[in-house]
Formats: C-alpha cells, structure tokens, sequence
C-alpha cells in the first residue's frame, strides 16, 4: 500500500547512504541530455533541408540516393540557422495563444524546400520567402494536412506499422505542394 511518508523516508535513507553516486549521476546525466539536446536542436535544419532535396528530387524524376539526405550539411549555416529561427519564432508565436504558432507554422512550413531550390539564400530570406509563398495557401496545406487524418489514424492503430507507407506519403504530398504553388508568388 502507498504511503507518502514511507516512501519518503526510504529515499532519504538511500540518499544519506549514496549521495555523491546520486549527485553525480544526476549532473553527468543532465549535462549529456542538455548537449545531446542542443545538438538535436542545431541538427534540425540541415536534416529538414536534405529531406526536402530528397522528396523534391524524387518528384521531378532526378536520381537520388540514400545520402542525400546529408546533403543539407553542405549549408550548414544556413539550414541550421533556419531550423533555428523557424524554431524559435513558432514558440514565441505559441507564446500568445497556441493557434498563432500553428498558423505561423503553416507560414513557415515552405522554408526548407526554398532552401533546397534556392541554397543561396539566407535562413531569414527563405523564412520570409516562405511566408509570402503561402500567403493564401495556409488553408490549403492545413486542408492538405487534415486529409491525412484517417490514413494517421490507421498508423496508431497498428502500432506505427502504417506509418511506413502513411508518413513517406504525406512527405511527399508536401513537397508536392510546395511544387504547385512555388511559381504563383515567384519564390
């Protein structure tokens, strides 16, 4: 049976007789998550931009391989910089209310596929880029999006098993949708 004072007693015990094991593990720990998170962190955009070199390749019928998808290491700067920033500015936008922050992530949702066509750009320039590309056509990829609903459903009820087929499709369908609309607004 649970009891808030036993427990509490046990861990003090255990603490009395380990603290420096504990102590330390506990920093060392922290120390190793906090890095591998801002390594993560600072990783997101040159992966995001060298899968969307892949699935735009793939679309337009060009050769592609696996390693491609490091190609966005080759601007380093640059996609980490718009990872960065695509980051930051959909937090402070979710700091108002969390519908800003979804709608300005439909904003943004362009940037990496700019980058990838347009590798000369700044991260600010494809971010603003971006949000005039879709200017009009945030609706349309939320729709996009949406219309996944039942084929993601499909993957929680398997487990992830359908998310084999379900997630590469809807990757591509974005990226497909950068293609129909990249040239109405000129980016």
């Amino acid at each position: 049976m649970y009891d808030r004072k036993q427990v509490k007693l046990r861990a003090k015990t255990a603490l009395a007789a380990n603290f420096g094991i504990i102590f330390g593990t506990i920093i060392v720990g922290g120390l190793i998550i906090g890095a591998a998170s801002i390594v993560a962190f600072l990783i997101v955009g040159p992966i995001a931009a060298g899968l969307a070199l892949v699935q735009l390749s793939i679309l337009r019928g060009e050769k592609v391989e696996f390693g491609d998808m490091f190609k966005g290491f080759n601007n380093f700067g640059t996609n980490c910089g718009a990872g960065v920033l695509v980051g930051i500015y959909t937090i402070l936008w979710s700091l108002l209310f969390y519908i800003p922050g979804i709608v300005k992530s439909y904003s943004y949702a362009m940037t990496f596929y700019i980058l990838a066509d347009h590798p000369e750009m700044k991260a600010n320039e494809a971010i603003t880029a971006s949000k005039n590309m879709m200017n009009g056509h945030k609706w349309d990829l939320f729709v996009l999006d949406l219309s996944f609903f039942w084929w993601i459903l499909l993957g929680m009820v398997t487990c992830g098993l359908a998310f084999i087929y379900v997630d590469p499709y809807m990757e591509l369908s974005r990226a497909s949708f950068y293609e129909s609309i990249k040239n109405q607004n000129n980016a």
